[in-house]
C-alpha cells in the first residue's frame, strides 16, 4: 500500500509550497544514490519522495490529492500511478531545479547519474498529450477498455529513433568527449571546486550526428498515429484525469516519451441523473395507481428492474435498490438507485371528470391526514443520503 504524501516529505496538508520543497530536498539528499551507492531501499525512497513531491508541488494535483487520495491517479502505468518519472534520470530532468543546477555533480561528485557512462539522456522528452474519452453510464459502472486512435509523434522507423542517416553518421561529441557533461574547476578560499554541468554542444548526449535521416529531418521522430488501449477502471467520475506513463508524443533523438493524460467526461443518461456514488430516477404514477398500488418497471444502469409500488404510497416516497449505483474507484463502497415518486395531476381535465373528483373531494377518506409515521420533503431526503 502506497504511503500518504505529506508522511513521505514530513509536512502537513497546510504546508506551503516553499515548504514542501525545503522537505523533499531535505529527504532527497538524504536517499540520493550517489550517497547510499548500490542501496535499493534508498533508492526506492528516493523515487517515493520524488513522486510525493511532484503531486504535491502541482496545484492541481494536489487538489486532486487531497479530495480522492492515491486513487486520483491509480491508472498509471510504468512505476508511479500518475505518469510520474520512473527512473533516475527522469527524476533528476523533471526536480533538478529543485537542487540547483550543479548541485549532483558538484556536491556528489558524479554528475547526474552517469559521468560517462552509458546511464546519461538521450535526446529530449517528449510532451504530454491530453485527450477527452466520454462514456456511458454503464461503462462508468462496470469499466471499460477502450481502444482510441491518437494523432502525436511517434518515433521514425527509418532511423530508429536515433535521427541519424546510418550508424556511421553518429559520433561522440567532441566538446565532452562523449559524456555530456562538462567539469570544470575552480579555485576558492575553501580550495578547489568541482563543478559539472551539461554539455552545451550536445545538450547532454554525448553524441553529434554528422548526417541526418530524411523522413524524421534528424529529430529521431515523425508525425503520425497510434492505436491505444486504455483500461478505465469502474466508478470514474466527470472531470476525473487518469495517466499512462510514457503514451504520449515521442521524444527527440531517443527522448523518453511524454504521458497521454485522459479526462473523464460523463455521457448523459436519457433518464437516469448521477449524484456522487448514487443513481436518480423520477418516478411518475397516476393516483390509482397510488392509491391502488402497482408493480412498475424503472430503468437501472444495467437494464430495467420491476418494482412493488404500495396502496397508498405518497407522492415525494422515494425507494431504495441497493447496490444499483456506481462503486467507489478502486474501492469496496457502491452506491444505490433513488427512485423519487411523483403522484402524477392531470393538468385539464373533462366535465365527467371533474364532476367525480368534485365527489370524491367531499369524502373524508381524501381529506389530508398525515400520520406522525409519514416524513415531510426534507426528512425523506435526509433519510435517503443517510
Amino acid at each position: 500500500m502506497k504511503r500518504d504524501y505529506y508522511e513521505i516529505l514530513g509536512v502537513s496538508k497546510s504546508a506551503s509550497a516553499d515548504e514542501i520543497k525545503k522537505a523533499y530536498r531535505k529527504v532527497a539528499m538524504q536517499y540520493h544514490p550517489d550517497r547510499n551507492p548500490g542501496d535499493k531501499a534508498s533508492e526506492d525512497k528516493f523515487k517515493e519522495a520524488a513522486e510525493a513531491y511532484e503531486v504535491l508541488s502541482d496545484n492541481d494535483k494536489k487538489a486532486k490529492y487531497d479530495r480522492f487520495g492515491h486513487q486520483a491517479f491509480a491508472p498509471g502505468s510504468g512505476g508511479f500511478g500518475s505518469g510520474h518519472a520512473s527512473n533516475m534520470e527522469d527524476i533528476f530532468s523533471q526536480f533538478g531545479d529543485v537542487f540547483g543546477e550543479d548541485m549532483f555533480g558538484g556536491f556528489f561528485g558524479g554528475g547526474r547519474r552517469g559521468g560517462g557512462g552509458g546511464n546519461r539522456p538521450r535526446g529530449t522528452r517528449g510532451s504530454n498529450l491530453r485527450i477527452k474519452l466520454k462514456l456511458n453510464f454503464a461503462e462508468i459502472a462496470n469499466g471499460v477498455n477502450k481502444q482510441v486512435k491518437v494523432k502525436k509523434h511517434v518515433v521514425c522507423n527509418t532511423c530508429d529513433g536515433s535521427g541519424a542517416k546510418d550508424k556511421s553518421s553518429v559520433q561522440n561529441c567532441n566538446t565532452c568527449g562523449g559524456s555530456g557533461q562538462v567539469k570544470r574547476v575552480q579555485n576558492t578560499f575553501l580550495g578547489q571546486m568541482q563543478t559539472v554541468t551539461t554539455c552545451p554542444t550536445c545538450n547532454g548526449e554525448g553524441v553529434t550526428i554528422t548526417a541526418k535521416c530524411g523522413p524524421c529531418k534528424g529529430e529521431g521522430r515523425v508525425f503520425g498515429e497510434e492505436t491505444i488501449n486504455i483500461d478505465i477502471p469502474a466508478g470514474v467520475q466527470e472531470g476525473m484525469q487518469l495517466s499512462m506513463a510514457g503514451k504520449g508524443n515521442a521524444g527527440e533523438r531517443g527522448g523518453s516519451a511524454g504521458d497521454l493524460i485522459i479526462q473523464i467526461e460523463e455521457e448523459a443518461h436519457a433518464e437516469l441523473q448521477r449524484d456522487g456514488l448514487n443513481v436518480a430516477y423520477d418516478l411518475y404514477i397516476s393516483f390509482p395507481d397510488a392509491a391502488f398500488g402497482t408493480n412498475i418497471e424503472v430503468p437501472t444502469i444495467d437494464g430495467r428492474a420491476k418494482i412493488k409500488i404500495p396502496a397508498g404510497t405518497q407522492s415525494g416516497k422515494i425507494f431504495r435498490l441497493k447496490g444499483k449505483g456506481f462503486p467507489e474507484v478502486q474501492g469496496y463502497s457502491r452506491g444505490d438507485q433513488l427512485i423519487y415518486v411523483n403522484v402524477w395531476t392531470p393538468q385539464t381535465i373533462s366535465s365527467e371528470e371533474k364532476a367525480m373528483l368534485e365527489k370524491l373531494n367531499v369524502s373524508p377518506n381524501f381529506k389530508p391526514q398525515p400520520s406522525k409515521s409519514d416524513k415531510g420533503f426534507f426528512d425523506r431526503v435526509k433519510e435517503a443520503f443517510n
